[in-house]
């Protein structure tokens, strides 16, 4: 299992997979708000996405686990 970190300290924009979605290395899984920019998160690894751990709306601190990937 991977766990799929925020890069920076922001707001969750969008959430673009959801828990069962099958993804491939470097697809977007959420995009954050930061600063008016919309920064993705991507996968790390292929494979099918078991936990969204945030919610639209949602603040979020750099290096807090957003998804799980396995």
């Amino acid at each position: 299992m991977a766990q799929v970190l925020a890069h920076i300290t922001g707001t969750v924009w969008k959430i673009e997979k959801q828990v069962g979605d099958s993804v491939a290395e470097g697809d977007v899984i959420v995009i954050l708000e930061s600063m008016k920019m919309e920064m993705p998160i991507e996968s790390p690894k292929a494979g099918t996405v078991k936990e969204i751990k945030v919610a639209e709306g949602q603040s979020v601190v750099e290096g807090a686990v957003v998804a799980i990937v396995d």
